[in-house]
């Protein structure tokens, strides 16, 4: 009897445990950069990026917030996102563009270590979502970040006012400012992946090394650094290589932990813009995500 009594126990555990795991469920946000487009609190407004139909990762999410204010004040749309849809047994992949990257970084290093009610993923009108059981757990569930075109590490665009600098996300996006606004370093053991685009011209003055219009491959390639320094690819005479994974670059330079360069655009194809249908450097990001978001 006692044996049977243990069968039947070890049965029920593998059934609940069984029905934890059909529970859970993945899924990819999308966290747009500046000027933002998408309506906030709506994840399923793809206005920043493209076509909402277009493959980008199973069951895609997009993570909207204004793309004006300053990170600190926007970064709670993120954490809204983050607790509805990557806590509990639901676990998250997240594509992000220019500022959308120093967005999550804030959210991470600032709050990525902090108690998150587990939630139940049906968010209301504002973004936000019921607990599931009334129970916590440490930071996020996220598999990966995938990157394109960071401004993670600032652009010479606004230390030059090149943009509208009565923006206050605009302060925030100067080089030194964007360095030390938190630890790069410190992801909560996440790892990022960099697309860096080089089809850069308008700007090519003011971006050292290669760029793609907005952001420098220091910044899109995850290079550590109080500032910006010139990177390029291997076919250019007076910049310094910006190598592909972890490796230090050439001359030295080193990424930020957990951070690698998936993609160097040595064809110089592709600019910062999405253009309204995921174009740009966010398009090879984009293949990705659809390809390893399952």
């Amino acid at each position: 009897m006692m044996r049977i009594a243990q069968l039947s126990r070890s049965a029920m555990l593998l059934c609940l445990l069984a029905a934890g795991a059909a529970n859970a469920t993945n899924y990819t946000l999308w966290i747009n950069g500046r000027t933002g487009g998408g309506a906030v609190g709506n994840y399923n407004s793809w206005n920043y990026w493209g076509p909402g139909a277009t493959a980008a990762g199973v069951n895609k999410k997009s993570v909207n917030w204004d793309g004006y204010n300053n990170i600190s004040s926007q970064s709670g749309k993120i954490r809204d996102a983050l607790d509805c849809f990557c806590t509990g047994s639901n676990w998250c992949y997240i594509a992000t563009h220019s500022a959308g990257q120093m967005m999550l970084g804030y959210t991470l290093a600032q709050y990525g270590a902090s108690a998150r009610y587990k939630k139940n993923a049906t968010p209301n009108s504002a973004g936000q979502c019921g607990n599931s059981d009334g129970g916590t757990q440490t930071g996020w569930n996220i598999k990966w970040v995938r990157a394109a075109g960071s401004a993670a590490g600032g652009s010479e665009l606004a230390d030059y006012g090149s943009w509208a600098l009565s923006e206050p996300l605009v302060k925030d996006l100067k080089t030194t400012t964007a360095r030390a606004m938190y630890d790069h370093n410190n992801t909560q053991n996440v790892w990022f992946y960099m697309y860096a685009g080089a089809k850069g011209t308008l700007y090519s003055g003011l971006l050292p090394g290669q760029d793609d219009e907005a952001v420098s491959y220091h910044s899109s390639g995850g290079i550590a650094g109080s500032s910006g320094r010139s990177l390029g690819n291997p076919s250019d005479w007076f910049s310094n290589d910006l190598t592909l994974g972890t490796a230090s670059n050439e001359g030295g330079s080193t990424k930020w932990n957990r951070h690698s360069v998936s993609f160097r655009d040595d064809g110089e194809n592709h600019n910062h813009y999405a253009s309204g249908n995921w174009g740009g450097i966010i398009s090879v990001m984009r293949n990705d995500v659809a390809n390893l978001a399952k």
